[in-house]
């Protein structure tokens, strides 16, 4: 067993938060049982790079059991949870992740999962999909990538539809079972628990900008609607745009909507949402978050050349003193918030998420010579998860005639 984390005496403390999610996740425990008599995943090698938290780790121990060896790291080192990364190592997960790495170290663990030559690779933003692309030797044993995020799956079919994909990509975000609840309900719940958690302030009767208006972004302003925000949507998509006013909410542009925002989401995947022209409009307290995939979305760098280095004021909270006696608060570094901030989206709507990973992986690893390509899910494997999750739940429905 090889690893690289930061204290393995942490294992007992992420073994129980291991433990308490994989209790509710009926899809994986479901499909499991269903996978475990066909033997698809002994002997393969699975390589992950995802969020590394309590739920995540719990999909890598069921691939683990399924008879798979597992090589793991996380895709932001700000989400990391060091003492779940210690649990892995301690069931003989190899893995490689640190809360805080940095950017070389981020890429060495990278390295060192992909050098296993993996059969099947779960990706969350493509950048192993990436590294892979870089190391072609690493691939011998490549029988696809099972893409997470919308971030990843865009990189995905950029690379599809300039020829340059080499592997099989199934875009795993497409799947409805994905982006209809993770990216709905479950990033617009774990953003506001965690921003709730972080501040101990109230939702309601604040103003909330949410930049981009997604799948990601119509889950945060929903629930902060509901809440009883008062919800802008910036959008460059026309159509979003119009589809965020249908459903109640103020459309402007960032530059208006500086000057009136008290909290500051951005969901886009894009760099540079907020940067130093909006910061110079926003009001004294503004509260600054990122929901999306790379921390990237707001331009801190900016802000410390605006205000100097920032001061810690609370658990993930940086207070920017700017001129006029103003000060604005970045939340979790400005890294994905629910994660590097809060516990990750809740069990349940995960549970559907890492389904879907669980059965696109068998799936892959069944078909080892599909062509080099972005494949969307199959739709036999999307309603699978969904089936299952409806037999687990009890509920039954009507069947088209």
């Amino acid at each position: 067993m090889k690893y690289c984390i930061h204290d393995i005496t942490l294992a007992e403390t992420g073994q129980q938060k291991i433990d308490w999610v994989g209790k509710w996740m009926k899809v994986v425990n479901r499909l499991v049982q269903k996978f475990d008599k066909e033997k698809i995943f002994q002997e393969k090698r699975v390589a992950m790079c995802i969020h590394l938290e309590a739920k995540t780790a719990y999909l890598a121990e069921v691939i683990q059991k399924l008879g798979a060896e597992v090589w793991i790291t996380s895709s932001n080192s700000l989400s990391t949870k060091d003492d779940v990364c210690a649990a892995l190592a301690k069931k003989g997960i190899h893995v490689f992740a640190k809360h805080g790495a940095s950017e070389k170290e981020y890429w060495s663990y990278i390295d060192a999962i992909t050098a296993s030559k993996p059969h099947a690779v779960v990706d969350d933003g493509g950048d192993m999909c990436r590294y892979l692309h870089e190391h072609p030797d690493y691939t011998t044993h490549l029988c696809g990538i099972c893409e997470e995020t919308t971030t990843g799956v865009s990189r995905a079919k950029h690379l599809a539809a300039t020829g340059s994909l080499k592997y099989p990509s199934l875009g795993i975000n497409d799947a409805l079972s994905k982006y209809l609840f993770d990216n709905r309900y479950g990033t617009g719940q774990s953003t506001w628990t965690a921003f709730a958690h972080l501040t101990n302030m109230s939702i309601s009767g604040k103003c909330v900008v949410v930049a981009g208006y997604g799948w990601c972004g119509r889950g945060v302003a929903t629930i902060a609607a509901g809440m009883g925000a008062d919800v802008i949507v910036t959008e460059i998509d026309p159509w979003k745009a119009l589809e965020a006013k249908m459903e109640g909410c103020r459309v402007m542009p960032m530059r208006d909507a500086a000057k009136e925002g008290d909290i500051f989401i951005t969901t886009t995947g894009e760099k540079n949402i907020l940067r130093p022209e909006h910061f110079k409009r926003m009001k004294n307290g503004a509260f600054l978050a990122n929901a999306g995939h790379f921390n990237y979305e707001i331009d801190v760098e900016g802000l410390k050349k605006m205000a100097g280095n920032p001061v810690k004021v609370h658990d993930d909270i940086e207070e920017f003193p700017l001129e006029a006696n103003r000060s604005i608060y970045l939340l979790a570094q400005g890294g994905i918030i629910n994660i590097a901030g809060g516990l990750g989206h809740p069990v349940e709507i995960l549970d559907l998420s890492f389904g879907l990973q669980l059965a696109s992986l068998h799936y892959v690893l069944s078909h080892p010579n599909l062509k080099p390509g972005y494949y969307p899910v199959p739709r036999e494997i999307d309603e699978l998860v969904v089936k299952e999750r409806l037999l687990a739940d009890g509920v039954s429905i009507d069947h088209a005639n």
